[in-house]
């Protein structure tokens, strides 16, 4: 999956990369939802945004942010749960049904089937935006200086 992240755990790794994805293209990749009981949610609020200066300054409220959570639980038993950025309830179901389903046997086939792809078109995304925002840099070169002489 993704690589550089060796301090969270693989399920923390799905559950991010569950809620950063486009509603539309986990639908399209996970089109038939298994039965499932809503333990929780899908419920609609907001948390705290903190932020720290330089990333290793004092912690500060930098806002809120709205959040959709949900929990589920498959028919033959486990739970799954999800937060999501926005207000979205369909894809606060579909992530904790992934979730739970990825606590199965199916793991494998979900992994190859809609975790890999997801992950791909991920990094295919920021690649395009570090590419766009590489073309804009200005390097700023003197060759000679007017003290220098």
């Amino acid at each position: 999956m993704i690589a550089n992240e060796p301090e969270k755990n693989e399920r923390q790794i799905w559950m991010g990369l569950l809620a950063r994805a486009a509603p539309e293209r986990l639908q399209a990749l996970l089109q038939d939802l298994p039965p499932h009981t809503l333990l929780r949610g899908p419920e609609v609020g907001a948390v705290m945004v903190r932020g720290r200066v330089g990333g290793t300054g004092v912690p500060f409220n930098l806002g809120e942010m709205t959040v959709t959570r949900c929990t589920v639980q498959l028919a033959d038993g486990p739970a799954g749960h999800a937060h999501i950025q926005g207000r979205d309830k369909r894809h606060a179901v579909r992530a904790a049904v992934v979730d739970a389903l990825m606590q199965t046997d199916r793991a494998y086939a979900l992994r190859a089937g809609v975790l890999e792809p997801l992950a791909a078109h991920e990094t295919a995304t920021r690649a395009l935006r570090a590419a766009k925002a590489a073309a804009t840099k200005v390097e700023f070169f003197t060759l000679a200086r007017g003290e220098d002489a």
